[in-house]
Formats: C-alpha cells, sequence, structure tokens
C-alpha cells in the first residue's frame, strides 16, 4: 500500500487554525470577522 502524501495531525491542525487559536490574536479575529462578513459557512477548520 502506498503511502499518502501531506498527512497531518488533527491536533496540530486545531492548534494552528482552530477558531480558538484565531481568537487569540489580534489578526486572528481579523480573519473571523473577515470570513464572517464574506458569509462563510465555516469559520474555522
Amino acid at each position: 500500500m502506498t503511502q499518502r502524501t501531506l498527512g497531518g495531525t488533527n491536533r496540530k491542525q486545531k492548534r494552528k487554525s482552530g477558531f480558538r487559536a484565531r481568537m487569540r490574536t489580534k489578526n486572528g479575529k481579523k480573519i473571523i470577522q473577515a470570513r464572517r462578513k464574506k458569509g462563510r459557512h465555516s469559520l474555522a477548520v
């Protein structure tokens, strides 16, 4: 069986780009705000 490329862990993904990680920083809050304004179905991972 061949190995899939670019494997990652869910914990790392959540810690880096999850909702709570975004809300911790000023720029992260801007990202969430922009995505809300655009009407995104999902705001963060």
